[in-house]
């Protein structure tokens, strides 16, 4: 990947319950410096006491939304990373808590490339989620949760759409 200079050197706080996960991250982020946590509340400690370019949150096991709460409010970017929370409901709720991107467990071989179109983004001052759809398009959503998955909440998934189509004019 020729965009490995914007992970070079960064502090992520990577959250997850699970150890094999961390050390994985670890070992596929090894250009950054990673900082790790298990809990909620060595996460929520980290995360009030130390500045972090990003973080990788886990959703279940560890309250990610509790810390996504904690890293928005201190204008840290947050990448929810999920196996079992892995939802239309859950990623409906990530977005509208402000998560940067939603990624499930499956696509961690290519989490520097989310990093770094969470990194661009916030650089270039556009929506991460751009680049998020380009990646997982909808079709990916429909092999996982059928056809209409997005029926439940089809009012804000038009909302969502718009925001990003707008913005995209807006460039």
């Amino acid at each position: 990947m020729n965009d490995d200079h914007l992970l070079k050197g960064k502090k992520i706080l990577v959250v997850d319950d699970e150890p094999d996960i961390l050390a994985v991250l670890q070992e596929l982020l090894d250009i950054c410096e990673i900082v790790t946590a298990a809990t909620f509340e060595e996460a929520k400690t980290l995360l009030e006491s130390q500045n972090f370019d990003i973080a990788i949150l886990d959703i279940m096991g560890v309250d990610g939304y509790g810390l996504l709460k904690i890293a928005t409010a201190k204008n840290i970017p947050a990448l929810m990373l999920t196996a079992h929370a892995f939802t239309p409901d859950n990623l409906v709720k990530s977005i509208q808590e402000g998560a940067a991107s939603y990624i499930p467990k499956e696509e961690i071989t290519e989490i520097a490339e989310y990093l770094v179109d969470v990194l661009q983004a916030k650089q270039e001052g556009i929506n991460p989620w751009e680049s998020w759809q380009e990646k997982l398009p909808a079709s990916y959503f429909e092999r996982r949760w059928g056809a209409a998955w997005k029926d439940n909440d089809q009012n804000f998934w038009d909302t969502f759409q718009a925001s990003l189509i707008s913005r995209k004019k807006g460039k």
